[in-house]
């Protein structure tokens, strides 16, 4: 057999529209026949921070184009519709630079392909980590990054540094970009499975879908970008493909297999799969047809004996853009500057909430929410008190050393969140709920002592919570993951930290709110939403 080399993902074109930042810290110098492309460290930097930047306020308008299809979809249903248009006016919110989309600002990512004949002088990743900084720093964004001091001793990083920076060799004169930021509800839907040939059957690969499915959940705030590869020649490629084909950015591989082990996309596996979405009824969040907008499906070659599969989505933040640096400047992908054309004249009809009053005592809240069944979509105004993991493991810390668990526990309901920093003059930074399932540990312990009562965050929770709400009389209800601009400009009244200060945006607080929209997804009885769909 003669040699042959096959580029392993060729991308076919790039239909990206880029805005140009500078024509500044580039130019090109010759060595022999070769035209060098010669970039300033300050390129970087500042390709970096705009594209951070953007990411963190804009959307795709692809994207924005997606959510207004759920509106005018007459086979979407009412919860669809809810969470398609809350969605659309928290990018109206977010557009105006103050408020995140999303209050989890995420790790930052950057993957990057640098030609041969790009010459910098310097470590790339350090001034691209610069740009990251400074955007951290300069807006209203949230330090999500924990560093280990020892095995089991950590601190926030204070700058939401260390970025994940991938830089990938290639032929050219020019250097190419994707910036992702990457929150942690998103980024903990990405899984890994090592099958075999035994899966590679129409049966045997829809039924292990249909599993998977179900598996996703809501955690990660939907309507979702999905991604499942199969193959790959390492488990890390696998994963790799996940993330890039979740973000778009294998749009334009080849749509079939050749000789070389050539990625591919698979189409009718896509629209399969989508289809199997559709039919889950898990919907945007709380029942319906839109868990996902679409489904990327890439096809990679495999060692005979691996099969690994990878699954993985990008979220309500979409937080994805492309950059690039070439002779004629520097270059960013043209994010949607008019995110409120998307929405519609008029809101969709929706029944009315059922309004709860938080501000009486946790008895009385109780035995109103128990009138309800699941799926409620209620509005709450009140008293929230705020706090996720490292709060609950110190309070856990408090009981384990026989003492009372803290009166606002018991009296108010758990909201599970951590905010972004707040602009000046508002009373909250975006402010969306943080992954229920995080916290499931700690409900019956917690419930038993008479606290976590009400708990508000978004996703699936497991079992053990609903048996807890069922032996206490308690209730999970969900909040919708994504619009935490919106929340923070027009339900959030006033935050106040009122228990461990020294942990930052993992600190207890106290937080008023105005009609906060949320469902009743476990309630007293032993009914979950979620369990329901499952059969």
């Amino acid at each position: 057999m003669d040699f042959f080399y096959q580029d392993p993902y060729p991308i076919l074109k790039d239909d990206t529209v880029y805005k140009k930042l500078t024509s500044d810290y580039v130019k090109v110098e010759k060595l022999g026949e070769r035209e060098i492309l010669v970039v300033e460290p300050k390129a970087l930097e500042l390709l970096a921070e705009e594209a951070m930047k953007d990411v963190s306020f804009m959307l795709r308008s692809a994207h924005l184009s997606k959510l207004k299809k759920i509106l005018d979809d007459p086979e979407a249903t009412d919860n669809d519709r809810f969470v398609a248009y809350n969605l659309l006016q928290n990018a109206a919110v977010a557009i105006e630079g103050a408020l995140p989309s999303c209050q989890d600002t995420g790790t930052a990512i950057c993957v990057a392909k640098k030609g041969e004949d790009v010459y910098t002088g310097v470590d790339d990743g350090e001034y691209i980590s610069k740009g990251i900084f400074n955007t951290y720093q300069k807006q209203n964004l949230r330090y999500s990054q924990i560093v280990p001091l020892t095995m089991f001793d950590e601190k926030n990083s204070g700058s939401n540094l260390p970025a994940q920076i991938d830089i990938y060799a290639k032929k050219g004169n020019y250097y190419e970009f994707l910036f992702l930021a990457k929150g942690g509800g998103s980024a903990n839907k990405t899984f890994l499975y090592q099958k075999t040939k035994s899966l590679l059957n129409e049966k045997s690969l829809e039924e292990f879908i249909r599993e998977k499915i179900m598996d996703l959940g809501t955690a990660a705030c939907p309507p979702y970008h999905l991604a499942f590869v199969i193959g790959g020649t390492s488990a890390e490629a696998n994963l790799a493909a996940v993330k890039k084909a979740s973000a778009g950015y294998y749009d334009n591989l080849p749509t079939s297999g050749n000789e070389g082990g050539q990625a591919f996309r698979d189409l009718e596996w896509e629209q399969r799969i989508q289809k199997i979405c559709q039919e889950s009824a898990i919907g945007a969040q709380f029942g319906g047809k839109y868990l996902t907008h679409d489904v990327r499906v890439i096809r990679l070659p495999r060692h005979a004996a691996s099969c690994p599969v990878g699954m993985g989505v990008s979220c309500s933040a979409d937080r994805n853009i492309k950059g690039k640096i070439t002779k004629e400047g520097i270059f960013l992908e043209q994010l949607e500057t008019n995110p409120a054309q998307y929405l519609p004249e008029v809101a969709p009809h929706l029944e009315e909430p059922v309004s709860i009053d938080l501000n009486r005592p946790m008895p009385e809240v109780l035995a109103e929410l128990s009138k309800y069944p699941i799926k409620t979509r209620l509005k709450l105004n009140g008293t929230l008190i705020v706090a996720r993991d490292i709060a609950h493991a110190k309070i856990k810390e408090l009981l384990d050393a026989g003492k009372p668990m803290p009166e606002y526990f018991k009296n108010h309901p758990i909201y599970y969140a951590g905010p972004a920093k707040t602009p000046q003059g508002m009373p909250s930074g975006s402010f969306g709920p943080t992954t229920a399932g995080r916290m499931d540990v700690y409900v019956d312990e917690f419930q038993a002592n008479g606290g976590s009562m009400i708990m508000l965050a978004k996703g699936n929770r497991s079992k053990d919570v609903t048996d807890a709400c069922a032996k206490y009389g308690g209730f999970y209800l969900g909040s919708i993951g994504g619009p935490a601009a919106i929340l923070a400009k027009q339900n959030i009244l006033s935050v106040e930290v009122v228990d461990f200060p020294e942990l930052g945006m993992e600190a207890v607080r106290k937080i008023e709110i105005k009609d906060f929209p949320a469902f009743i997804i476990t309630d007293d009885k032993g009914n979950d939403f979620f369990a329901a769909l499952a059969h």
